[in-house]
């Protein structure tokens, strides 16, 4: 297919103090085989040399300079810059295979309804190596499954999705109030209005390092939190969502990273709130202390 007649695909990039992985992210957007694609980088008050990395791909990007504001208006500001029908969202520290885009767009062809298209992913770590793939992304209609967030649904966090521009307006964009649950918030909101395409390749890597946003379980808390009242109070009576489930769901997750974080007072509290709100969980509660000791061995 001619270039001219392909869509318009906007890569977005938000980078805050990651010199020595934005490079790569930049090289990974630049190498894809989708020809048609715009790559624009948001830095985001960097103090580190983010800019000079950056400076080299100055001619193949555009580099837009502001204050530190966080991650959500670092991306909604790199739509607003953006020209394209589809906007790609990549994580400065994540890297995208070369066919990630081109296989979204033939998944966008293949059904326009979809208001998003996220793929497989590797896992790496901060050095590059591969320690796992999931290809368990879900595809159709997902709003309920995001609600009860009892497995992998949308995959990659914000780096794996691909979501046309008119959806990402319909929607308002991301929640520049958020942080660690932005993703989860914007997902939940388009899967309510439109059913969800997955590419099942493994076509993103994404880091897992020290300084990834959901190291922070407390704040992963509070606003996981806002965000389900912020949900539930939207369903309208067009869903009905076990809102018992999906609390306790909620907490028995938040109750497993504290635990693994060693925070024993938070694991007690939110494994309570967990059975409070659905006392199906007692059972899994119960068995516990036996597959920590089998995680452990």
């Amino acid at each position: 297919m001619p270039k001219e007649m392909k869509p318009l695909v906007s890569a977005i990039i938000p980078n805050y103090n990651y010199a020595r992985y934005v490079g790569e992210a930049v090289e990974s957007a630049l190498g894809q085989t989708y020809s048609n694609l715009e790559v624009i980088v948001v830095d985001d008050g960097s103090k580190d040399n983010s800019l000079e990395v950056l400076e080299k791909y100055r001619d193949r990007i555009k580099i837009i300079e502001q204050e530190n504001s966080g991650v959500c208006v670092a991306r909604n500001r790199g739509v607003a810059e953006s020209t394209g029908e589809y906007i790609a969202f990549l994580d400065a520290d994540d890297v995208w295979l070369p066919t990630k885009i081109e296989r979204q767009v033939e998944k966008f062809a293949s059904e326009v309804a979809f208001g998003l298209v996220h793929v497989g992913v590797s896992d790496i770590d901060a050095s590059g190596e591969e320690l796992a793939t999931h290809l368990n992304g879900m595809e159709g209609d997902v709003a309920s499954e995001l609600m009860m967030f009892e497995s992998a649904v949308i995959l990659g966090g914000g780096s794996g999705v691909m979501i046309p521009r008119k959806v990402f307006d319909k929607v308002g964009g991301f929640d520049d109030s958020l942080s660690t649950s932005a993703d989860w918030d914007i997902y939940f909101r388009i899967s309510s209005l439109f059913p969800v395409g997955f590419v099942d390749e493994p076509l993103l890597k994404y880091r897992l390092h020290g300084s990834n946003m959901h190291s922070n379980i407390k704040r992963m808390e509070s606003e996981m939190l806002f965000a389900y009242r912020k949900a539930f109070s939207a369903t309208g009576r067009d869903r009905k969502f076990e809102e018992g489930r999906a609390y306790g769901s909620l907490y028995r997750v938040l109750s497993g990273s504290y635990f693994r974080s060693g925070d024993y007072f938070s694991f007690l509290r939110t494994a309570l709130l967990c059975f409070y709100n659905d006392p199906r969980s007692l059972g899994y509660f119960i068995k516990f202390p036996a597959r920590a000791m089998r995680r452990n061995v």
